[in-house]
């Protein structure tokens, strides 16, 4: 068993901070980080914009290994995600963010407008997932394939994984 990897779960939407909408994509994110052996509590469900930020960057203080953003990658005005995750990565890893367009396109050509960002700020690894189930379990289905070998190799371990 994998011990001390902390992640947390941070869901981007008024309307759910406010308690006039459910979330249903953070209890999702908070059990594939659990059945990975990841000790994560209650998602942070916070507004739009500027309190992303400060919610990632409370994290990072933390010492968090692993950061999922849920919501916000949109292009309504209130989608700024992108916008409030970005200037905190060291190291961008944008092939992620196209392999989880790609995974989405076979269910919907919507998934082609997701923003996400996905990186490293320091050791942490930090995603941004569009707000919908849909495309959180494309998300975490592109990750389940990379996200170990991404935190052994960011922690300094070695196994490029290629044949």
């Amino acid at each position: 068993m994998k011990t001390n990897r902390q992640a947390a779960v941070v869901v981007a939407s008024t309307s759910a901070a406010a308690g006039t909408a459910e979330d249903k994509t953070g209890p999702l994110i908070r059990r594939w980080l659990r059945e990975r052996e990841f000790q994560v509590v209650d998602p942070l469900v916070v507004a739009d914009g500027q309190p992303v930020h400060d919610a990632v960057q409370e994290q990072l203080a933390a010492g968090t290994s692993v950061v999922i953003v849920t919501g916000g990658t949109g292009v309504s005005p209130d989608d700024r995600s992108p916008e409030m995750v970005e200037p905190l990565l060291d190291v961008r890893l944008p092939g992620i963010i196209e392999a989880i367009r790609r995974r989405g396109e076979a269910s919907t050509p919507l998934s082609i407008i997701t923003r996400g960002v996905a990186g490293f700020a320091g050791k942490t690894f930090v995603i941004t997932l569009p707000g919908s189930t849909g495309g959180v379990k494309d998300g975490l289905a592109v990750l389940d394939t990379v996200l170990e070998h991404l935190l052994t190799q960011r922690s300094g371990g070695t196994g490029h994984g290629r044949r």
